[in-house]
């Protein structure tokens, strides 16, 4: 996915988050970001999309979200969402936002309560 100065100006209204630093690029070109970046929780959102559709949406309200913010995503950049499970850690599973140079933006961990069922297969 593609994340552009106008999908960032979209989630900064749905939000009421108009932060300089997400909304304006004069004045984000002075700042050490060097540029407009998504909200983290634009870029958090994407982790939860992929849980989502991988587990189904009533698993998100039994799952334990931890990560770390890496990297901005700067507009303009190219992202996927994705995780993999601990192969030593029955529901445990490794998550991330990384560019299209395979650079973790976000990393993590999410913690699935045990009772998760995956969602059906389309």
């Amino acid at each position: 996915m593609t994340v552009s100065q106008a999908d960032i100006d979209l989630y900064a209204e749905l939000t009421n988050d108009y932060n300089p630093l997400h909304v304006d690029p004069s004045f984000a070109s002075r700042t050490p970001m060097g540029g407009t970046i998504a909200h983290g929780t634009l870029s958090v959102n994407l982790i939860w999309q992929s849980l989502a559709r991988t587990f189904g949406p009533a698993t998100l309200e039994r799952l334990e979200l931890d990560i770390r913010f890496l990297k901005p995503l700067r507009a303009g950049g190219t992202v996927t969402a994705g995780g993999e499970a601990l192969a030593d850690a029955p529901g445990i599973f490794e998550v991330w936002v990384r560019d299209a140079a395979g650079v973790d933006l976000i990393a993590g961990q999410v913690v699935l309560d045990g009772s998760a069922p995956r969602a059906a297969s389309a």
